[in-house]
């Protein structure tokens, strides 16, 4: 996939006048075309005056956002960079790595470090409100609840833990797996959670009794992610071989879907524990979500993005590979998704497999995790910095 490569600080380096920042075109393994952006004054308004060199072209530009295009005889291309409006700098140790991260609309986020801190904070501010104390090591997964106010985390000790967000105490603890537990996923409202992790195991736990309802089995290794749906008005899971629990709450039509070291991708009723799917990728999946009813996305480590059709698993909706490096997170909105990877960029896929978007200030440092609530996309990253991007400036590039 061809890509323009902007200066991870280019906001910054742009305010002043005379100044450079670079930009590149690249396309496959082709050599990159490198030229230069400059300021050469600031309106009234307070926003710079940008113009480009060697085939790049300034098509607007705000002071949170530039759009540029790259031109010759058979290339038109063009991104829109978008800057953050914050950078919390605060909320973990500085040269510590942010390696999970997730965000509610009631204004709260929780994020996770490799010293292994688990902390509240305000996403309007930055605040740190609680430290969540209890794991024994780093943990590696943390996600709100529907309900914004209580949080599932999980990590090196093989422990899933349930917080109050109110209180910062934990509700339960829920104990099982024999290694590191890699993600979670939550089904419907919290009474039921699933966790996978480094053991090969993936688990079906009910929350208030503290006990595992299942487990999945022949994955075949290590799972470094899951994702659930619902997909009972398109797909028919069979019905189980033995009774449900009644400890199971809204189970029945949904698809686990699992990212796995082996190079597979796969796929279960989370009611009747059967193996749907088994999909076989480039490498190693680090990621996995939902994108629609029928469609769901996974990431790899060599840098591929497949999307699946869930009623055809044969064939790949779209499968491409740049030179991003390892695909580490999702983040699913309006029918496409951002994603984070190993080489420091976030950028936005729309429905139709464009990327038109990127997020801008990783000075090639990995991007684990890329969460939004609504209003604002966060991510957080290996240099310490959980970076706040406004929608509204994004814009229509979104849709």
């Amino acid at each position: 996939m061809e890509r323009l490569i902007l200066q991870s600080d280019w906001d910054e380096v742009l305010k002043e006048k005379e100044e450079k920042a670079w930009v590149s075109y690249k396309q496959g393994v082709q050599q990159s075309i490198h030229g230069s952006l400059w300021n050469q004054g600031v309106s009234t308004s307070g926003v710079p005056y940008v113009t480009g060199s060697d085939g790049f072209t300034v098509q607007e530009v705000t002071k949170r956002s530039i759009t540029v295009s790259y031109t010759d005889d058979s290339v038109n291309l063009y991104r829109k960079f978008v800057a953050p409006s914050t950078s919390f700098k605060s909320i973990h140790s500085e040269r510590k790595s942010v390696v999970s991260l997730d965000v509610t609309g009631g204004g709260l986020g929780v994020s996770a470090d490799s010293e292994g801190k688990l902390r509240l904070w305000q996403t309007d501010t930055g605040e740190v409100r609680r430290e969540l104390v209890g794991h024994c090591a780093d943990v590696y997964t943390c996600q709100f609840f529907p309900s914004g106010i209580v949080v599932l985390s999980g990590g090196a000790d093989m422990q899933l833990k349930i917080w109050s967000a109110e209180t910062g105490k934990c509700a339960a603890t829920l104990i099982g797996h024999r290694g590191a537990i890699n993600d979670t996923a939550i089904v419907d409202r919290g009474r039921n959670v699933v966790s996978c992790g480094r053991d090969g195991a993936v688990r079906l736990w009910d929350v208030g009794q503290q006990q595992c309802l299942g487990t999945f089995q022949e994955i075949g290794g290590e799972v470094n992610s899951c994702c659930l749906g619902d997909v009972s008005a398109t797909l028919s899971l069979e019905a189980g071989d033995q009774a449900t629990s009644d400890r199971e709450v809204g189970t029945e039509g949904k698809l686990l879907v699992l990212g796995c070291e082996n190079s597979t991708v796969q796929g279960y009723g989370l009611q009747n524990r059967k193996k749907v799917f088994e999909f076989p990728t480039h490498g190693p999946v680090n990621t996995c979500a939902f994108l629609s009813e029928v469609t769901a996305v996974c990431g790899t480590q060599d840098g591929h993005i497949t999307v699946l059709d869930l009623r055809n698993i044969r064939v790949p909706l779209q499968e491409w590979k740049d030179s991003r490096s390892a695909i580490l997170c999702f983040c699913p909105y309006k029918g496409g998704f951002f994603t984070g990877t190993g080489d420091g960029s976030c950028f936005y896929v729309d429905s139709q497999f464009h990327a038109r978007v990127e997020l801008t200030g990783s000075d090639c440092d990995p991007v684990y995790a890329v969460k939004c609530d609504g209003s604002d996309v966060y991510t957080a990253c290996r240099d310490s910095r959980i970076r706040k991007y406004s929608l509204a400036v994004c814009g229509e590039s979104l849709v």
